[in-house]
C-alpha cells in the first residue's frame, strides 16, 4: 500500500500575495505617519495650555528679572518633581524585576548548570571560604580520634603432632573431659 502525500496549494497566488503586502505596507506607513502628526499636535496643544506664551514686550528691566526668577523657581520645582517620580519608577521597576525573579523562580524553570567535580585541598577550600582570616594550615589528620585495635590472643603455634600424641591414649582424654568440665 503506497501513500500519496498531496501538498496544499493555496488559493492565492504569489503575485496576488505580493501585491497584497505591499498594500499593507503602505497602508500601515500611512497611518504610522498620520499618528505621529496627530500625537504632535496634541503635544503642542497641552504645552500651550500649561504654559502660556511670554509677553515680553513693554516690560522693564527690572520685571524681566523678576519674570526669569519665577521661571527659574518653577524649573527648580518641576526638576524636583521630575525626580521624585523617576526615583519612584527606578523603585518600582526594580520591585517588578524581583517579584518576575521570584515567580521563575516558583516555576521552577530554572536550569542548573552541570557542575563539575574538582580536586581541592583541605588548605585550599579553608582559604577560599576564609579568605585572608586563615593565617596557618590545619592538620585535620591531627583532630582525629585515634582507635586501637584490640589485639587477638594468639595462641602459641605448635608442631601439631605433639598435639595428637599428647591427646591420644588415656591421658588425652582425660585432659579433653576435664577442659570441658572447667
Amino acid at each position: 500500500m503506497s501513500f500519496i502525500l498531496f501538498q496544499r496549494k493555496s488559493k492565492i497566488t504569489a503575485s496576488r500575495r505580493l501585491f497584497l503586502k505591499t498594500k499593507l505596507l503602505k497602508k500601515a506607513s500611512a497611518m504610522l505617519v498620520t499618528e505621529k502628526e496627530e500625537k504632535k499636535r496634541e503635544r503642542e496643544t497641552t504645552l500651550n495650555e500649561r504654559v502660556p506664551p511670554l509677553q515680553l514686550s513693554g516690560l522693564s528691566v527690572q520685571e524681566l528679572q523678576a519674570l526669569c526668577r519665577e521661571l527659574h523657581q518653577k524649573i527648580d520645582v518641576i526638576d524636583e518633581e521630575r525626580y521624585d517620580i523617576e526615583a519612584k519608577v527606578a523603585k518600582n521597576q526594580k520591585e517588578i524585576e524581583n517579584l518576575s525573579h521570584k515567580i521563575f523562580e516558583l516555576k521552577g524553570k530554572m536550569k542548573r548548570p552541570a557542575l563539575k567535580r574538582v580536586k581541592i585541598s583541605a588548605d585550599a577550600m579553608l582559604g577560599a571560604l576564609l579568605g585572608s582570616r586563615m593565617k596557618e594550615s590545619v592538620d585535620f589528620k591531627a583532630n582525629l580520634k585515634t582507635v586501637k585495635k584490640e589485639e587477638e590472643k594468639k595462641e602459641e603455634v605448635t608442631d601439631w603432632r605433639k598435639n595428637v600424641e599428647a591427646m591420644s591414649g588415656m591421658e588425652g582424654r582425660k585432659k579433653l573431659f576435664d577442659a570441658a568440665g572447667q
